[in-house]
């Protein structure tokens, strides 16, 4: 373990584990911002450079490796955790990083005597136990609330960074839907979500649903990339029949892939509206991602 550090005369002092991923570097602004003195956790301080003044003090640990995290909370008031993985690393599994590294770091909160701990969890998980990488959150949410630890659990729809694959999709000329898209969601803005993971450090709410202030279907964010790329409209639509059994055969091969694919093919199949908060547009996002590769090419 290593850290850097600046002088602080704030008191309030937060972790936030998971500061190199979408929404962790959004919520550390966020507390920067608001006055907290920011502790970052993560696997290499190379990631976090582009993060500037956001951030008092890194430290590098792996959650997976217990040792690695001792007194990485000492001094802190707020453990915040976004930690978890979807891309496969090595030989680590849902339960290995979602349950154990997060339960890893629990521990090391509950030793240094962290007030509260703020952790990001599915939109309808409990409902989900099925789907492994739902079920290593529940499996730790299950873990805090037994903890004793004064606890949040954030649970967002989904973030606007997975509502880009669908750019990269229509990008390659075609958008592919798991059913027929009729499905609402509200996903929310990496920026939004960090305003709520924020304010619940002063709320009451033990548990928080929460998505973003636009409610579409799946179908209609397929139309909006096109439509915001000025491309010609391409959609094909998958039956849910059809991915049962390409699910089960993409889990034969690659049981980490094949989960993925079934929270995806799941998520498409059930509306995910949750109360709304923030004021990001999903339309102007994807103007963002448009505009930022124009200028790459």
């Amino acid at each position: 373990m290593s850290g850097d550090s600046k002088m602080t005369t704030e008191s309030g002092r937060v972790l936030v584990a998971g500061a190199t991923g979408y929404l962790g570097g959004f919520v550390a602004k966020e507390f920067k911002a608001r006055g907290h003195f920011v502790r970052a956790l993560a696997r290499s301080r190379d990631k976090l450079e582009n993060m500037g003044d956001s951030l008092d003090e890194v430290i590098e640990a792996e959650v997976t490796h217990p040792h690695s995290l001792e007194g990485v909370c000492d001094g802190i008031d707020v453990v915040f955790s976004s930690v978890g993985i979807t891309k496969q690393k090595g030989k680590l599994t849902f339960k290995d990083v979602d349950y154990q590294g997060n339960k890893n770091l629990l521990d090391a909160a509950l030793r240094a005597g962290v007030k509260k701990f703020i952790y990001v969890s599915v939109f309808n998980g409990p409902n989900l136990p099925f789907l492994a990488i739902v079920k290593a959150h529940e499996d730790f949410v299950d873990a805090l609330k037994a903890s004793g630890m004064e606890y949040v659990v954030i649970r967002p729809t989904g973030f606007f960074s997975d509502m880009g694959e669908y750019m990269k999709m229509a990008r390659k000329g075609k958008v592919y839907l798991f059913g027929d898209g009729s499905n609402r969601i509200n996903p929310i803005h990496g920026a939004d979500l960090a305003v709520t993971c924020v304010d619940a450090v002063d709320g009451a709410d033990k548990e928080i649903d929460v998505g973003g202030p636009e409610v579409l279907t799946h179908r209609q964010i397929a139309e909006l990339t096109f439509r915001v790329l000025g491309k010609q409209e391409k959609i094909s639509s998958v039956p849910m029949w059809l991915m049962r059994p390409i699910v089960s055969l993409t889990k034969v091969f690659n049981r980490h892939e094949g989960e993925l694919l079934a929270f995806l093919t799941t998520a498409m199949s059930v509306d995910a509206v949750a109360p709304t908060a923030g004021t990001h547009s999903l339309e102007a996002h994807f103007k963002d991602i448009a505009t930022l590769d124009r200028s790459e090419t």
